[in-house]
């Protein structure tokens, strides 16, 4: 007859020897995904974005997301599209139509030169985002992904700020003088 200790040791032993031979039923071929990078790894590891964030704004009101794009590979990147949870979104850029600053979107992406960068900023080229599902308040942080022309998706964190900037409006439509557009640092 056993004894209690031997039933738990036996049975301790019969668990360890089943959770490692469950663990070696699992695939060990490393080589596969981590020797060779896919060309779609490369491009999301080289296209960065510094200093993201998004201008506060109440649900359902227009407003927009920033940074710089960097393009650290020896080739162009084109981003084409951007989405987040907390709105449908557009590229968008600014334009002169009529003597008239104009918000329209941006056909074709944006392109990051290789080995550049590429400022998305107000009164510039920046992601829209076209109707928040709810407010985004000053702190918040808002998540989006970038998609690139080779379907490469590129992840991203931003901080929501107050501001006010040139007075811009992220309504359809939107048109400002010229002189109105903000120069030089577009940081808040």
């Amino acid at each position: 007859m056993r004894t209690t200790r031997q039933f738990l040791t036996a049975a301790m032993l019969t668990a360890a020897l089943t959770t490692l031979g469950l663990a070696g039923c699992g695939s060990n071929d490393t080589t596969a995904t981590s020797a060779t990078p896919t060309p779609a790894a490369s491009a999301a590891t080289t296209l960065t974005i510094k200093d993201p964030w998004v201008k506060a704004a109440d649900a359902g009101a227009m407003t927009a997301a920033f940074g710089v794009l960097v393009n650290d590979t020896d080739k162009d990147i084109t981003v084409t599209a951007a989405a987040s949870p907390a709105s449908p979104m557009e590229l968008h850029e600014m334009t002169m139509k009529d003597g008239k600053m104009v918000m329209q979107p941006k056909e074709g992406g944006f392109v990051i030169k290789a080995k550049g960068s590429h400022e998305l900023s107000p009164g510039g080229d920046h992601l829209m985002l076209m109707k928040p599902v709810k407010a985004i308040q000053a702190g918040d942080q808002v998540t989006f992904t970038l998609t690139l022309a080779d379907g490469t998706a590129v992840p991203f964190t931003a901080i929501a700020k107050p501001f006010a900037g040139a007075g811009e409006s992220y309504d359809p439509g939107m048109s400002m003088p010229a002189s109105a557009m903000p120069m030089g640092s577009t940081k808040p």
